[in-house]
């Protein structure tokens, strides 16, 4: 029998039907089971203008996930609203004895969900929460000591250790679609509605579950060269799955269990980096003050940055000078995306050349990024900044010259984003301004006119990188 004879599953950074914990959970242990996404108004507020590609991004996956309902004869309820509000009012109107959900890490979903399950108590519906997102989460991972690891490799190394079948099993809820309540209605509010514009991205990624599949497909064919094509910005060498890992349009545990399972250098690197994710995950969990701007190592939680606001502007609207570092940051502002060699690039000449706080840069990539994860985004800023654990070494700066060289070697990937050096010579495509003037005329890149001159030196940046961070190191202190 089951437990309950009307229960709601609250979907959330889960936007799928297959392979999903509180939903398999929701179905075994009720007799009928309501589905519900909220646009929940905390959040929509706190977003900056009114196009946004990640609300864009969750709109077109919903309405598949609520087609994919409709086709069970049920439905997907979505409404607009506080959450901590709207799921207490529907679980009340739909008379449910129990909510499922899965778990959000991220601090304010955290005291959302505690307020959620207080007002429900009130009532005595019953809260339920299962971990989906990770493979092991917050304390599942930790030393034998018992303490936290801050350090990735014998994290990675204690996560392998651990790692068995139980783990990566899917969780078959197609078994159990019998037991989604009957509902025809469906109402999937327009953008409009609630005050928003499509972002008309100029690339646009595939969206809901059909999008991850095909990604996924596409990738498995490439993932024994992951190791080799990673690093190079204009191959195709990435699995484009991290939106679709940030909203659950495919499950973590179906990625994982092919990285294991597969074999080979490719695979293992790609592992490598889920688990990477998970590794900033625990971090946040252990650490929450890194959600509140502060460094992992405290000695550097005051550098005295100069934050010259034009230096940073220049940064933002991709007219730095550099070639590579400005392609990456034109990628960021029209796709929503940037391959993840030239993150690092990007946050280390911020940080390391034009020396403005990481802080800036973090806030930058989370209005832009359309895979945006807090603990992930966090951990990449201070890792290239050298502030957070198992960081980049801070006497370690990046040359955006010699990275493009190495990684873009001929320009294919600055030409499709930088369009007005599309004729420059590969000789001096890395660094245009050192061409001879006649050169700049012939190919039609004068510097200074057409493209601007380098905001910095990068030698004299490094030195004062250097002062900075030295004179830091010595005022160690500890929470």
């Amino acid at each position: 029998m089951p437990l309950y004879s009307r229960a709601l599953c609250w979907f959330r950074r889960d936007l799928r039907l297959r392979d999903h914990a509180a939903l398999y959970h929701a179905l075994k242990q009720s007799a009928s089971v309501h589905c519900v996404f909220v646009f929940d108004t905390d959040i929509l507020d706190k977003l900056v203008g009114k196009q946004d590609r990640r609300l864009e991004f969750i709109w077109h996956s919903l309405r598949e996930l609520q087609e994919n309902l409709l086709r069970q004869g049920s439905t997907l309820r979505i409404l607009v609203g506080k959450a901590r509000q709207e799921i207490p009012r529907l679980a009340h109107e739909l008379d449910v004895q129990a909510v499922f959900c899965n778990h959000d890490y991220e601090p304010d979903a955290m005291e959302r969900d505690a307020g959620v399950e207080a007002a429900l108590a009130q009532s005595e519906i019953t809260f339920h929460h299962y971990k989906d997102q990770v493979i092991f989460e917050q304390s599942e991972i930790l030393t034998g000591a018992g303490h936290p690891y801050s350090v990735f490799t014998p994290y990675k190394n204690a996560w392998l250790k651990k790692l068995d079948d139980s783990y990566l099993r899917a969780y078959p809820t197609e078994k159990y679609f019998s037991t989604l309540a009957p509902d025809s209605a469906a109402f999937l509010p327009d953008l409009e509605t609630f005050g928003f514009a499509p972002a008309n991205s100029k690339k646009s990624l595939p969206t809901g579950e059909s999008g991850a599949e095909q990604l996924f497909g596409n990738f498995l064919k490439r993932m024994a060269q992951y190791r080799e094509a990673r690093d190079y910005p204009a191959e195709n060498g990435g699995s484009c799955l991290s939106t679709h890992l940030r909203f659950g349009t495919i499950s973590i545990r179906r990625l994982a269990s092919h990285a294991y399972y597969a074999g080979g250098t490719g695979a293992q690197t790609w592992l490598n980096e889920l688990i990477w994710r998970e590794f900033y995950q625990m971090l946040l969990h252990h650490h929450p003050r890194l959600a509140h701007g502060q460094t992992f190592k405290p000695q550097f939680n005051t550098i005295a940055f100069p934050n010259d606001k034009e230096k940073y502007l220049a940064w933002c609207e991709a007219r730095t000078g550099f070639p590579l570092i400005d392609a990456a940051m034109r990628q960021l502002n029209q796709t929503g995306y940037m391959h993840n060699r030239l993150r690092m690039v990007t946050a280390s000449f911020l940080v390391k050349d034009l020396h403005i706080d990481w802080r800036w840069g973090e806030r930058y990539f989370a209005q832009q990024l359309l895979d945006f994860d807090l603990a992930s985004n966090n951990g990449g800023w201070q890792w290239a900044a050298s502030t957070g654990c198992d960081a980049q070494p801070w006497f370690r700066i990046f040359n955006p010259i010699t990275q493009s060289e190495k990684f873009d070697a001929q320009g294919k990937f600055i030409r499709c984003h930088v369009p007005e050096l599309s004729h420059c010579p590969d000789k001096w495509i890395h660094a245009p301004w050192l061409m001879p003037t006649v050169e700049q005329q012939r190919c039609g890149v004068v510097i200074g006119q057409n493209y601007p001159n380098p905001v910095v030196d990068h030698a004299l940046a490094r030195i004062q990188t250097l002062a900075l961070y030295k004179d830091a190191n010595r005022h160690q202190i500890t929470y």
